[in-house]
């Protein structure tokens, strides 16, 4: 009976929190979280910043930590960073305030590529994001070995998000 109590109350209050997924002209986003691939895990920093109504362009980087399979890689086959441009849906869409749908495109060193974030927002600064992403065209034509594989294919991004 405590726990339904606490749940219920927990729901309550996460429901009368207002926060605002994205705000448009001048909004700021900081992510942080785990990046996973085939073959490959680390983390992620993404930065986000509003350049109109529904528009964003900002950065990522991500470093693979950990990998499998006996693959061996060097530092530059394990950094990624990249360029991005959004486009913040959740206001068009009209879910909810705290809720953020974001289409977009990304252009590296290494690919151009392309991905699809969500975010929800418990409060004013703090809520979670998952993203996914695909290479769509890389830039070395030649076979790709294992490790230049790292950061050149389909990637799963989970964490935190915050407003700045």
């Amino acid at each position: 009976m405590k726990k339904g109590l606490l749940l219920m109350a927990l729901l309550l209050t996460v429901s009368l929190v207002s926060a605002q997924a994205f705000e448009g002209k001048g909004d700021q986003k900081l992510q942080i979280g785990a990046n996973l691939q085939n073959n490959a895990s680390g983390i992620a920093l993404t930065y986000d910043y509003g350049i109109g109504e529904n528009i964003s362009i900002g950065v990522v980087t991500g470093y693979a930590l950990n990998l499998s399979n006996g693959l061996s890689a060097n530092f530059e086959d394990r950094i990624e960073l990249e360029g991005r441009f959004n486009a913040n849906l959740g206001s068009v869409l009209d879910i909810s305030d705290n809720f953020d749908v974001y289409p977009g495109i990304s252009l590296s060193l290494k690919n151009f590529g392309g991905h699809l974030g969500m975010r929800y927002f418990f409060s004013s600064g703090f809520g979670v994001f998952s993203e996914f992403g695909t290479t769509l065209a890389k830039y070395n034509s030649d076979a790709l070995t294992a490790a230049e594989k790292i950061n050149n294919q389909f990637t799963v991004n989970i964490g935190a998000v915050f407003n700045l």
